[in-house]
């Protein structure tokens, strides 16, 4: 008897919860999250889309799965979520934990998106959380200031910044130079910091604000903060 290997033909690896969440990562890498639909998810995997359903219940299921992939793979990065010792750097910990999560939304700049529209907790996200609020527990924090400082992070914890805005990038350079003109008379303030200031580091940006340099500096002042508060406890 003639095996499929044996013939030359690749085995099908059969249809997983896992695999399905994998292509789903590696659609949205590749076009953007407005790319993942269940439709280019099924050709991805060489199948059809009705089948997609017996490992995820629908589109929401999928973004639910995307971000305990994503959070996984902090998992991997950090070598686990563990709490440092008591009375261990509480700065430094943290600060490595929140930069470490940040280089993997870089690798997956849609994420923060996703991020932003889930409204429940999963499990990995709860042990990371879970993580965060140990080392400053460790660090010496009482809860109550951990929960201040939780606030205070916010998004960041995980490695990007939440913008209050973003404006289109459908104008080109010119329309914008011309509406910074334009607005210069009546709000000279806003122009000069936009004329002024710029992100032009493509490979560290999250978001129209959320570059590296803006991220940290962000990240340094709020820590900074709280190590004063924590001090005068």
């Amino acid at each position: 008897m003639v095996t499929e290997t044996e013939s030359g033909v690749e085995p099908r690896i059969p249809l997983s919860k896992e695999r399905v969440l994998a292509a789903a990562v590696k659609v949205a890498d590749e076009g953007a999250i407005d790319s993942l639909t269940m439709r280019n998810l099924a050709e991805e995997l060489g199948v059809e889309a009705m089948s997609l359903y017996y490992h995820v219940a629908n589109k929401d299921a999928v973004l639910d799965g995307v971000i305990d992939a994503i959070m996984a793979e902090i998992e991997e990065a950090l070598g686990g979520f563990r709490v440092p010792e008591a009375g261990a750097d509480w700065k430094t910990a943290l600060r490595h934990r929140i930069l470490t999560a940040r280089q993997v939304m870089l690798r997956h700049p849609w994420a923060p998106s996703v991020f932003e529209t889930r409204t429940t907790m999963s499990p990995v996200l709860v042990l990371y959380f879970e993580g965060l609020l140990g080392t400053l527990r460790e660090g010496g924090f009482s809860y109550d200031l951990a929960h201040h400082a939780m606030h205070a992070l916010g998004s960041r914890v995980l490695g990007f910044s939440q913008e209050l805005f973003r404006p289109e990038d459908d104008a080109g350079d010119e329309v914008n130079d011309a509406m910074l003109k334009e607005m210069a008379e009546h709000l000279p303030y806003l122009v000069g910091m936009l004329t002024e200031t710029a992100h032009d580091d493509p490979d560290s940006t999250l978001g129209w604000c959320d570059d590296e340099t803006e991220f940290s500096f962000a990240l340094d002042l709020i820590l900074d903060g709280l190590e004063r508060r924590i001090e005068t406890a």
